[in-house]
């Protein structure tokens, strides 16, 4: 196996955490980032290309012999890019970590995906699709019936186009921003509404090849801003795993009643699925339901899969070039991983770019760069979500011991952080054990 040469698309702190494990291969492959971060810096060449100029891109990867592609967000693949690539003769060697644009729709429509689990008899919420000349039998909808409602656009938001509010009104001023103040573009085009589904949330992911698929470690994200899990939805404020109360009947269920069916309705399609599927998941009363399917990794939750990933990510990637993951041998570390974002002041609303950051000496953990660039020789904040403290134990407790001391070490003004990631599944450890 020669240097392989790898580009990763993104700037956050799935694209550092993707990096960064492909730096600690013992094939030394050859790395390089667009546009990446001051982290990605570090350890591969950045380029200033957009994730989504296919033609730039293209370009780029024929002129430095790119051999591998791996998109980190869905935008890329939601537009096609694997289709793209597919099409050029000079492009379609290369291998690109992601499904077509058709299976892209699993996350770039909603309604296409409710469809899809409706088809292969999946487990989720009850809904209804409206189009936007439908706006009056929406608001008939939700007058009918008792809440919480979930309205959800139905086209990529930024991961900001799912409200979920109890009270009809509040409802209805929600439907009339989506649908006829156009507030999300054309992803409300469609809307969906939901029934509410109360539970817990876990994050599942599956990788394939197209023929075969390996389970990575499950985790739990926190989407909130405030402590307790109140106020604004963010991109997301830490995560753990493994996840306590996702034991092996829980695990047998999902696997049985949507992973399985999940990849049957892929061949159904006739479309080989290459790439990473996350499942958003509830555990409910009685055994979990899919909220939302991605075609990518989480973000933060790639910060405390990825970490748990023992094996050489680089003869990870030549398996699924070379359709043999079925005879992959996947390992992963014991203990949890836990990471803790820092975030900038005023996050998720306004906040400002360009502050000065400073790091204090980093112990048993990793840093893994978002929103930050270099300025000069400075360290700067770039974005809302700046800096992941992702930390490894035993126990839980400890990984989270680890990652708010290293996060204590990032310094910069406004820096916000939860002091509570992790709490919630330490009182459940509590009560199993007692």
């Amino acid at each position: 196996m020669g240097n392989m040469r790898i580009l990763v698309l993104g700037s956050g702190g799935r694209e550092h955490v993707f990096i960064w494990k492909l730096s600690l291969s013992k094939h030394q492959p050859v790395l390089f980032a667009a546009p990446g971060n001051a982290g990605t810096a570090e350890l591969a060449t950045n380029v200033d290309l957009d994730v989504n100029d296919f033609d730039g891109i293209g370009k780029f990867c024929t002129d430095n012999q790119i051999e591998v592609l791996i998109p980190g967000s869905e935008d890329p693949l939601v537009n096609g890019i694997v289709d793209y690539f597919e099409e050029r003769e000079e492009l379609k060697h290369i291998f690109i970590l992601g499904p077509n644009k058709k299976l892209a729709q699993l996350e770039g429509s909603k309604d296409f995906a409710k469809d899809f689990m409706m088809d292969n008899r999946i487990p989720t919420a009850g809904y209804r699709t409206f189009v936007r000349s439908e706006f009056p039998q929406a608001v008939d909808f939700i007058m009918q019936r008792p809440g919480p409602y979930v309205l959800k656009a139905d086209g990529l938001a930024a991961g900001k186009g799912v409200v979920i509010v109890d009270d009809p009104e509040e409802a209805l001023g929600y439907l009339r921003e989506m649908m006829i103040k156009e507030k999300f573009g054309s992803a409300t085009d469609k809307l969906i509404i939901e029934e509410f589904i109360p539970g817990i949330e876990f994050s599942l992911f599956a990788i394939s090849d197209g023929f075969n698929y390996k389970i990575l470690p499950v985790a739990k994200d926190y989407k909130r801003i405030g402590e307790g899990d109140t106020g604004l939805n963010t991109g997301g404020m830490g995560a753990v795993s493994p996840v306590p109360f996702v034991d092996q009947r829980v695990m047998r269920q999902a696997m049985e009643y949507i992973v399985e069916p999940t990849f049957e309705g892929f061949e159904e399609l006739g479309e080989p699925y290459v790439g990473f599927v996350f499942f958003g998941l509830i555990k409910g009363r009685k055994s979990p339901m899919v909220i939302e399917y991605n075609v990518r990794m989480g973000d933060p939750e790639t910060e405390v899969v990825f970490p748990l990933i023992k094996s050489d990510f680089v003869e990870l990637i030549e398996a699924l070039r070379d359709r043999k993951l079925d005879t992959f041998n996947l390992e992963f570390e014991d203990g949890f991983c836990t990471t803790v974002f820092t975030v900038s002041g005023g996050y998720p609303d306004e906040y400002e770019k360009g502050i000065s950051i400073s790091i204090g000496e980093v112990k048993d953990g990793v840093l893994f760069h978002a929103g930050t660039k270099k300025s000069g020789s400075d360290l700067v904040t770039n974005g809302g979500r700046v800096i992941a403290s992702t930390a490894i134990a035993d126990s839980l407790s400890d990984a989270l011991s680890k990652s708010y001391a290293n996060a204590e070490k990032i310094q910069f003004d406004g820096k916000y952080y939860r002091k509570d990631i992790g709490q919630d599944l330490i009182n459940i450890i509590k009560e199993n054990n007692a």
